[in-house]
């Protein structure tokens, strides 16, 4: 390969500093494309521009396209590692390894309002709120959430708290929510126990809550109060349970995150298994497509750092398919991080070198899936969305709506049935917009999902583990303030941009869902709302031509009612009735009907 270099480059990197740093590549137009450490700054850059790193594909396409390197001093190779961390996620510098799927595990979100909510988030934020977590796997966050609804009365509902409501929601009526919505319904100090007792339970500090539970139930038994003291009994019971199996795990092994990888570059696939107590509690799949140049130690020591650097909560040990140059380094990095000893190793046998061939059997099925386009099964596909959009449970079934009309005229809307697998066409619904005025589709939304559900809790029926909108924010905000209004508190929901095919879940707005163009969740979603945009149109065209056949044959005289709704249900377009010819119409409403008809279209055509 016959590279170019440019003999300032070259200049400047033989006068780089003999201390550790990052340096940085930019091309002609300044930008980074190159983020690299080095414990000496000047002996790694002037590496680059010898013979044998020239003839490397990836470093001879990168020198040849850098114009300037850049470089930042730092005390020891543990920052070198922090700092270019940060560059990298900064500059997303393309011949660096990148990790696009910053999917995070789940915290449960303690806010910090006067009446504190639970939440479950995947991204922290310097709110005021008390975060804890990660929770392994991401569904126990939720069970969690769910627990302390039941038993603590603590909310995850979206009401505005900082006023009173004149009625409860659907939530304080099933005994999931102390009601501070509404006033009179409960109190400050017994909220504020319910929040500390909260607070005891996701600490881990069961001990405690076990003891506040204890003097309560005393307490209740004698002032007389003998049904609250019973629920706090079993409560009690249920805590003291948790504990004594939270001591039983910690004493049956340890936390180890096992990484493998399955290459044909430039398509990598990656699998990472949660060991916790000495049990896999999760799998997680990373992808890429631009990795011409694959080095397999280069590129775990940068995903690695990608990962950790960036994480709470760091395993004592990580186990990786191959040594690299800066793991040692890492290792001391992680350790200060942890407050604890963390360990980076290549297992050589025995049962740790069993679960890394393990995820070297996931990575290659992971590959397939993704990269040949295997169809993964329901149960997988339902388990996915659930990981993906955040959600309770494995939605089974979901109901998207779409909304249909041409500068505000004929407006109809469609709901279309994703369920176990496959489109439900006989659970299909079609609503004509009836109270909205004008080009407004958030208010045609708010009325048909509030119509739509309404029916569902009249007729007592089983809400769907997903609703989606076709639309973006706010579509997304108005079929959630209908479902607010009718009583419905924390429903799945979420709405898929059309163009930037961006997911939002309602809560998590901040943090929109973006699938990758393969993934198979994104297809499924697509299809579901192209499947309920096609249903819109054409029920808006069919709706269209009939209100436009109506009219014109309205001006027909000597055609009466029956007769336009034979032609209507015959014809089924106007265009249908005009094509048609005299004998056709004749057999259809005799040879006078007939002859008015044609001779109406030829004036109106101006061939009379």
């Amino acid at each position: 390969m016959n590279i170019q270099i440019s003999d300032a480059l070259r200049e400047k990197a033989g006068q780089l500093p003999l201390a550790p740093g990052v340096y940085l590549y930019r091309d002609g137009a300044g930008r980074v494309i190159y983020v690299g450490k080095a414990k000496i700054l000047r002996h790694r850059v002037r590496s680059y521009f010898l013979e044998d790193k020239l003839g490397d594909a990836k470093t001879g396409s990168l020198i040849a396209e850098a114009r300037d390197v850049e470089y930042i001093l730092v005390d020891n190779e543990k920052e070198a590692l922090a700092l270019e961390n940060n560059l990298i996620k900064q500059h997303k510098p393309r011949f660096n390894v990148l990790l696009r799927d910053d999917k995070t595990y789940p915290y449960v979100k303690l806010t910090g309002e006067r009446y504190p909510r639970v939440y479950v988030t995947r991204r922290l934020r310097k709110d005021g709120s008390t975060y804890f977590g990660p929770y392994f796997p991401g569904n126990l966050a939720h069970r969690l959430v769910h627990f302390i609804h039941r038993h603590f009365l603590v909310p995850s509902c979206k009401v505005d708290l900082t006023r009173y409501h004149p009625k409860p929601c659907l939530q304080y009526h099933i005994h999931r929510c102390q009601g501070p919505c509404v006033e009179g319904l409960t109190t400050d100090e017994a909220y504020s126990r319910a929040v500390k007792e909260v607070r005891l339970f996701l600490e881990g500090r069961h001990t405690d809550l076990a003891r506040e539970l204890k003097r309560r139930m005393a307490d209740a038994a004698a002032n007389e109060r003998y049904e609250e003291a019973g629920g706090i009994r079993d409560l009690l019971s249920t805590v003291e349970e948790i504990e004594q199996r939270q001591k039983v795990a910690a004493a049956s092994g340890e936390d180890v995150d096992i990484f493998s990888c399955y290459a044909e570059p430039p398509l990598i696939a990656v699998n990472l298994f949660h060991l916790r107590n000495g049990q896999i509690v999760d799998r997680r799949e990373f992808f890429w497509e631009d990795q011409p140049e694959f080095s397999e130690p280069e590129f775990f020591s940068s995903l690695l750092l990608q990962i950790y650097l960036d994480q709470q909560y760091v395993p004592a040990g990580i186990h990786v398919p191959v040594d690299f140059e800066d793991r040692e380094t890492l290792e001391e990095l992680l350790t200060e991080k942890r407050g604890r000893k963390v360990e980076i190793n290549t297992p050589q046998r025995g049962q740790k070198k069993a679960f890394l061939n393990l995820a070297q059997t996931n990575a290659k099925h992971s590959f397939d899936a993704r990269f040949r386009v295997l169809k993964p099964s329901m149960v997988a596909i339902q388990t996915a969305l659930q990981d993906a959009l955040n959600l309770p449970e494995p939605p089974r079934r979901i109901e998207c709506f779409d909304i249909s009309h041409i500068q505000g005229t004929d407006k109809v809307a469609s709901m279309v049935v994703w369920e176990d697998g496959r489109m439900k066409k006989s659970d299909y619904r079609k609503f004509i917009i009836r109270t909205v005025e004008g080009n407004d589709d958030f208010a045609s939304m708010r009325e048909v999902v509030t119509r739509r559900y309404a029916r569902v809790l009249e007729e007592e029926q089983t809400m769907p583990g997903l609703i989606l909108i076709d639309g973006g924010l706010g579509q997304l905000h108005a079929a959630a303030g209908a479902l607010e209004s009718i009583g419905v508190i924390n429903q799945p929901l979420a709405s898929i941009a059309k163009r930037e095919e961006i997911i939002y879940v309602l809560g998590q707005e901040h943090e929109p869902c973006v699938l990758d163009r393969f993934s198979p969740l994104l297809h499924l979603i697509q299809s579901i709302r192209d499947e309920a945009h096609r249903f819109a149109v054409t029920f808006h065209r069919t709706r269209r031509n009939a209100v436009r056949l109506v009219s014109e044959l309205d001006q027909i005289p000597g055609v009466g009612e029956k007769t336009r709704t034979r032609l209507l249900k015959e014809m089924g377009s106007s265009d249908r009735v005009r094509q048609a010819s005299e004998e056709e119409l004749a057999a259809l409403v005799g040879k006078a009907v007939a002859r008015k008809v044609k001779a109406f279209y030829a004036r109106a055509s101006g061939l009379s």
